[in-house]
This record gives structure tokens, C-alpha cells and sequence, in this order.
């Protein structure tokens, strides 16, 4: 809807115009309390005179987003209905904007925290497992701390090349969330490594020898299994794959994340897989594990 009632805007929707804000919240308003509808309470509920209220609505009924049934009767028709669903999408996807493109600019990330972490705590950051973690740093300390090695689970050491400061408190384990970033996390990149199988009708799991795949797996820190030949073959290892679907994405983002990767795929879904990987700095091979080599 315009400034004339009768037609809307792209893009920014509602917030393009004044007016169309003012009567989208009108519409609201009114959707939410009909038939029955005072006017003072809509003027109060978004910040304007009855008398403005009163004059919107006007328009709104000479535009046909309004049925009038008698005094302090208002209902919304379809076509108010229909302009109201079509602003809101708009507002929607205005909103994943800012989160995403905007606020997500903003860089706050999320670790779990090696300790109790304080919000405003200077916090140093390794990458283990895939995980982003986050342990305070000792008042004192400076961020010389931040190289001090921080041995995971298996007695590996870490060690911390960056910083950040913590926006939310956390205690051991939990989520924290940081920004601020001072440095860069050190740590390798994982590999991907793709056994093919073939499409059923090619022979499919059948094709696969499961003591070299078996290999394979034995030094991956993640099995997956793209489409349902692969999936197969990873169940004749008498194991479940660690990740069956979505398996572009999970496939990069675990490699970027430093985990190695077993990539079992597809024939056809390899191209999708090697497309991904391009976009990154991963290395990735192709591996044999036919019966005949």
C-alpha cells in the first residue's frame, strides 16, 4: 500500500514509507481486536491522536482493507489480510538481513569455555575437535598468555594464537559467546579424503572393500556418508556414518574447522562435494577402495 491506500512498495516494505508503518500497525490492531474496535486504544497502543487513528481508517475502508459494521466495528478483508501477509514476509526477510549481513558483521562467535569465564573477560582461543574453546586469561597475564599450551583430552597440546574478549559469562563447558578478536587462532586445516562408490546399478556398496575402507576411517576424525550406496558401505564396517545428510556443507565446514575428514560418496554427488571444496583452502583427495585395484 502507498501513500494512496492502493498499492506497496518492495525492499523495505512498511519501513520505506511512514504512512504504510503507521497503517500496517493499524491493521495489526485492529486484526487483533475486531469487530470490536476502539480507537483510543489503538492511538494508545502505537503513539498516535484517535483523531489521526480515525483518519487512517477512513482511507483503509475506502481502499478496502477495512469493513466498516457499525461504529467501533472494523474488520479486516482479505485484501488487508493478503497486505499485511505480503509486508510481513518483506519485514522477515529485512530482519534476516540485519541479523545475518549486519549484525553478523559484528563477528561475536561462539566457544565453550575451558573454565568459569567472566562477561568482559579477556579470553584465550584454540581450536580442538572441531571446537572453538575459550579460557580466561589470568589478570596479570597479559595476552602473552594467549600462547600457553592447553592440552585437549588426548594430552595434545593447543596453543592459543588469538584473543578475544567474552560477552556473555559461562561456566566449564558452557557456551560462551566472544568478539573482539585479537590474533588468529592457530591450528591446521583438516583433509578430506572421498572413496566413490558406484551407483547401484553399477554395483554400488558391492564394489567396496570394507577392510580398505576400514583403513580409511581408522584416520579420520569423521566418517560421511553421501547418498545411500555410501551409507551402505560405512554399515559394512559395522558403524553408522557421522553424518548422513547435508553433506556438502558438513564436509567443509568440518575440514575448515581442522577435523579430518573420510568422505564416502556417490559417484554422482562427487562433483557437488569437489565444488565445495574449491571455495576453500582444504586439501582433498580421491581414493581407490574398489575390490579389484
Amino acid at each position: 500500500m502507498s501513500d494512496d491506500g492502493t498499492d506497496g512498495g518492495a525492499d523495505l516494505g512498511v519501513l520505506r514509507h511512514k504512512r504504510d508503518a503507521t497503517r500496517y500497525r493499524i491493521l495489526v490492531e485492529i486484526a487483533e481486536r475486531q469487530p470490536a474496535v476502539s480507537q483510543r486504544e489503538i492511538a494508545d497502543a502505537i503513539g498516535i491522536t484517535a483523531q489521526a487513528v480515525s483518519e487512517h481508517l477512513g482511507d483503509l475502508a475506502d481502499g478496502g482493507f477495512v469493513d466498516r459494521e457499525g461504529r467501533g466495528r472494523y474488520r479486516v478483508t482479505k485484501e488487508g489480510v493478503d497486505w499485511l501477509i505480503s509486508r510481513t514476509d518483506e519485514l522477515s526477510e529485512y530482519l534476516d538481513h540485519v541479523t545475518s549481513d549486519v549484525l553478523g558483521a559484528v563477528e561475536v562467535e561462539t566457544a565453550l569455555a575451558d573454565g568459569p569465564v567472566e562477561e568482559g573477560d579477556r579470553v584465550g582461543l584454540s581450536m580442538r575437535d572441531g571446537v572453538l574453546h575459550a579460557r580466561s586469561v589470568a589478570e596479570g597475564d597479559g595476552d602473552d598468555d594467549a600462547g600457553d599450551a592447553v592440552p585437549d583430552s588426548e594430552g595434545t597440546d593447543h596453543t592459543d594464537g588469538a584473543t578475544a574478549v567474552a560477552v556473555t559469562a559461562a561456566d566449564t563447558g558452557q557456551d560462551v559467546g566472544v568478539a573482539e578478536f585479537d590474533g588468529v587462532v592457530d591450528y591446521e586445516l583438516g583433509a578430506v579424503t572421498a572413496v566413490v562408490v558406484p551407483a547401484v546399478r553399477d554395483g554400488g556398496s558391492r564394489t567396496v572393500d570394507p577392510s580398505r575402507l576400514r583403513e580409511f576411517a581408522a584416520d579420520a576424525d569423521l566418517v560421511v556418508a553421501a547418498g545411500t550406496e555410501a551409507a551402505a558401505a560405512v554399515r559394512r564396517l559395522d558403524r553408522e556414518p557421522d553424518v548422513r545428510f547435508g553433506t556438502v556443507d558438513a564436509v567443509r565446514e568440518a575440514a575448515m574447522r581442522g577435523l579430518d575428514v573420510l568422505l564416502v560418496v556417490v559417484a554422482g554427488q562427487l562433483s557437488a562435494h569437489a565444488d565445495g571444496l574449491r571455495e576453500t583452502a582444504v586439501s582433498y583427495e580421491v581414493v581407490d577402495a574398489s575390490r579389484e585395484r
